[in-house]
């Protein structure tokens, strides 16, 4: 997408360049309150990760197309492999270090070893229920999607007076869409 934004070695320009470097700007600028300027040599990582996420799932509004992402593989495959990525990470920049994470400050020495645990089931849960709560959300907004236009369209065509359920459920359609189309931005942003 980005060899699609460039300007072919013009001063001025496109609109489609100015909105991906606004974009790459607003990662980098993400980026930079969340793990710091030292680490921005992850923004075009998590640039590509959000492209990836934005496009598999507004690919589900082209109809007879499929969202890669209401799949449950592509999203717990991804966020295993980033959270394996991260814990490497972290043992390669604090060693043994790292397990500190996992023991909270002020805590009693009785209490280590169970918190330990508990922080690592915690650690190992998040990266796994990020993947299973984009696929459960692209389902469900596509389901919803589904089952109304599904029930405007039979009311539609039933030619009684049930079609004017049919013109209510299309605008209602109409306004999940546009939720549906928040959630799958926010569901690759977040």
């Amino acid at each position: 997408m980005n060899l699609l934004a460039s300007n072919h070695y013009s001063l001025i320009p496109s609109r489609w360049s100015i909105s991906q470097e606004s974009l790459y700007g607003s990662v980098l600028n993400l980026v930079r309150e969340q793990i710091g300027p030292a680490n921005e040599i992850y923004v075009p990582f998590i640039f590509a990760l959000f492209h990836l996420i934005l496009v598999g799932n507004l690919v589900g509004f082209i109809p007879y197309s499929f969202t890669v992402t209401s799949q449950f593989v592509l999203p717990i495959a991804l966020s295993v492999s980033i959270l394996i990525g991260v814990t490497i990470i972290g043992f390669q920049r604090h060693g043994i270090g790292f397990f500190a994470l996992f023991i909270p400050s002020g805590a009693p020495l009785g209490l280590v070893p169970l918190l330990v645990v508990l922080e690592l089931i915690s650690y190992l849960a998040r990266g796994l229920s990020l993947g299973l709560r984009l696929a459960g959300n692209m389902i469900a907004g596509h389901t919803l999607l589904k089952i109304i236009s599904t029930f405007g369209w039979a009311a539609f065509i039933s030619g009684s007076a049930v079609s004017i359920f049919g013109l209510f459920s299309f605008v209602l359609l109409l306004l999940f869409a546009v939720l549906e189309l928040g959630i799958a931005m926010f569901q690759a942003y977040y």
